[in-house]
């Protein structure tokens, strides 16, 4: 599903270049839940970032789907990702003006998905998130947690082929950030390639792979149990 060759990132300023990634090789299989670790300003909101086609890389390949698409314009970018990435933040990223279910249903209105169609897939995958009470209410009425369900709902309505979650539980206390790892195992049990970026080794558990970076290179990973540099 997911393949990069040698990737890198530099970001430029008139007086720095900062080489965020260097030399990243990767494979994602369709199904998998990986998990990115490391220490802050290693690269991963930036691998994250480049996975999900939010920027483009400086040098390497990016393979998405079968198709090489590290030199996509920004048109393409958006139309890809539109249809294949749905994406879940650590600052939930809702908009304050639309209810619950208008939020979730957005992603459908770009895809020009008919009005009885978009109503019971946004729904059905509300009440998947059991936040179907809460439709009519808007986000600044529901809890962190609650608010954490409805991004989830929104990134997952599209049926999207693969989940990029950064630090998902992070403005979360520990139940819900547990209620909220658990909707995505439950996600990725049904078929849904999820990955997480994450600072806890408890909820990078919930992957059946961990990649460690440091300095912008995979240092270590981890694959059920087994530790390989």
């Amino acid at each position: 599903m997911i393949r990069i060759e040698n990737l890198k990132k530099i970001y430029l300023t008139e007086e720095v270049e900062t080489t965020a990634l260097n030399n990243i090789n990767l494979e994602i299989k369709q199904g998998e839940f990986v998990a990115i670790m490391g220490p802050s300003g290693c690269g991963k909101s930036t691998l994250l970032n480049l996975l999900g086609l939010l920027d483009n890389p400086s040098d390497g390949e990016y393979y998405l789907l079968g198709e090489e698409v590290s030199k996509f314009s920004e048109r393409q970018r958006a139309l890809l990702r539109k249809g294949s990435i749905g994406f879940v933040f650590q600052s939930f990223n809702l908009i304050d003006e639309l209810t619950v279910f208008e939020n979730v249903e957005l992603p459908l209105l770009y895809l020009k998905v008919p009005p009885s169609e978009r109503k019971t897939r946004v729904e059905d995958v509300l009440e998947q998130m059991q936040i179907m009470a809460r439709k009519n209410h808007f986000p600044q009425q529901l809890s962190g947690g609650q608010q954490q369900r409805v991004a989830v709902a929104r990134a997952v309505v599209a049926r999207p082929k693969v989940i990029l979650a950064d630090e998902p539980t992070g403005n979360l206390d520990s139940r819900h950030g547990d209620e909220v790892m658990q909707l995505l195992s439950n996600l990725n049990e049904s078929g849904t390639t999820i990955v997480m970026v994450t600072h806890s080794p408890a909820y990078a558990e919930y992957g059946n792979r961990t990649i460690h970076l440091f300095d912008g290179h995979i240092v270590t990973e981890n694959i059920n149990g087994k530790f390989h540099v």
